[in-house]
């Protein structure tokens, strides 16, 4: 009884918020190491089916989540316990380096603290559950996947399929929908992208999106069930046309340059997660249906 309280669920919530911080310092260990620990595998690959021996110190040095520890990246100085705080340590060193004071990249407390209000919007919202558990790993992976695809515009299947099938799971006991709107969903998400991607190239003779965008929307349809891909579509379709206009009006962006749908699509996806019903119901009871 002591949980089902509002002022328990505020303190619950409270309290996730610095368990939101600590995890988002780890995400953005994903986000930065992770696409390189994949260039550093292709690359050996490469090598191995070419015969050619690497004398790159790069492709030689051992790299994972956990090693090296955690270091400058333009003096390369390593980082102390008390300077990689969560959030804290980004204000008490003022956004600078201690040892060479570089700009330390605002990515890392916008990461710490998106994760931070994410995780404690997640725990007011649903409580200590089962369901609170599922959204919170799908909040935490598409944040790796929106900083990584915002970063290297990749979107990798290590991330996209494990998140697709852990849906697909959740929904064996109808979590979020039941298991075969699921499984369509799952269709429906990668057969669309897929389908626009063919018919943009047919007639421009150009690549419109990567395959990873089409994996994304497809594990988001195997959280959310089909009914959910027209609103997520056409969420991160205004949000993405919105920002490309503005930076294009702000000249931020070039024309040429190519824009990374995975964060659009990511957030839609949230949104969708979140207040999907909502927004549908209040759609529809506009026309009467």
């Amino acid at each position: 009884m002591f949980l089902d309280t509002g002022l328990s669920i505020t303190a619950l919530a409270i309290a996730a918020f610095p368990f939101g911080l600590i995890v988002g310092s780890f995400l953005n260990v994903v986000i930065l190491r992770f696409p390189e620990q994949l260039k550093n595998s292709w690359r050996r690959e490469s090598e191995d089916f070419l015969g050619v021996v690497s004398e790159s110190e790069q492709a030689k040095e051992t790299l994972s989540l956990s090693q090296p520890a955690s270091r400058c990246p333009s003096c390369g100085v390593p980082i102390k316990p008390w300077h990689n705080i969560p959030l804290i340590s980004y204000v008490f060193l003022r956004g600078k380096c201690r040892a060479c004071s570089t700009a330390i990249s605002m990515q890392y407390p916008l990461v710490e603290l998106l994760s931070g209000l994410a995780t404690a919007f997640i725990v007011y919202q649903f409580g200590l559950s089962l369901m609170a558990g599922y959204c919170l790993i799908f909040t935490w992976v598409l944040i790796s996947l929106t900083g990584i695809d915002f970063r290297e515009q990749l979107l990798p299947d290590q991330i996209t399929l494990p998140l697709l099938w852990l849906g697909l799971f959740a929904n064996l006991s109808g979590i979020f929908v039941p298991l075969n709107e699921a499984v369509i969903g799952a269709l429906g998400g990668y057969l669309s992208l897929w389908s626009v991607f063919w018919l943009f190239k047919l007639i421009t003779g150009k690549e419109g999106m990567g395959y990873g965008d089409f994996k994304l929307l497809a594990a988001l349809g195997a959280w959310m069930g089909w009914q959910m891909l027209p609103l997520i579509i056409i969420l991160s379709t205004f949000v993405g046309a919105l920002v490309g206009i503005v930076g294009l009006l702000m000249k931020t962006r070039e024309k040429q340059v190519p824009m990374a749908f995975g964060p659009f699509l990511a957030m839609a996806g949230w949104i969708a997660l979140i207040w999907g019903d909502k927004i549908l119901n209040s759609y529809l009871s506009v026309f009467g249906l």
